[in-house]
């Protein structure tokens, strides 16, 4: 593989430890990527990579990363503020210890 880097994923470089991916798909599909790919000076999988490494970014960003208008993050600041109510479970989650603490 050759060392590429784009804004979008990092294609390992040479001699970096890699693995296959084997993907079925609808022939119209894989006619698809192949322009796009053509179009963007890629392979199919540095296109393929590229591309779904950017998706997965966004997934894992989207369960870390939230944006709120001011309003949103009023609310957003008040509930984070406000002293939590009496929870059994709560009290027990805050009690145990991380497995890696164990």
């Amino acid at each position: 593989m050759s060392s590429l880097k784009t804004e979008a994923a990092e294609v390992p470089m040479p001699g970096a430890s890699t693995t296959t991916i084997n993907v079925r798909a609808p022939e119209e599909v894989r006619e698809l990527i192949d322009r796009a790919a053509a179009l963007s000076g890629k392979t199919r999988t540095d296109f393929m990579l590229e591309a779904s490494s950017e998706k997965a970014r966004q997934v894992l960003l989207d369960q870390t990363l939230f944006q709120l208008d001011e309003a949103q993050f009023q609310a957003f600041e008040a509930l984070m503020s406000a002293p939590l109510k009496d929870n059994e479970a709560v009290r027990r989650l805050l009690s145990t210890r991380a497995p890696w603490e164990q």
